[in-house]
């Protein structure tokens, strides 16, 4: 399993960036991490609901039926 990536790894990149890149990289960054703070925060107010996701082992099986039919035409 490969290592995760720390800022230290990003860093010497980063630092290859020409300026403008830099800047837009940081801006980048930070509007992921408002966004991620408001996920949470929606979250928090509306939890997922235990019947909101699926249960079935079999779902995308569903999406399979009817193409056995479609390499078959050649």
């Amino acid at each position: 399993m490969a290592q995760p990536l720390t800022a230290d790894d990003l860093l010497p990149l980063v630092a290859k960036l020409p300026r403008d890149e830099q800047v837009r990289l940081a801006q980048l960054a930070l509007r992921a991490a408002r966004d991620a703070k408001r996920d949470a925060a929606a979250y928090q107010r509306m939890p997922v609901r235990p019947d909101e996701f699926s249960q079935d082992e079999e779902g995308a099986s569903w999406e399979s039926e009817g193409w056995e039919a479609v390499g078959a035409t050649r």
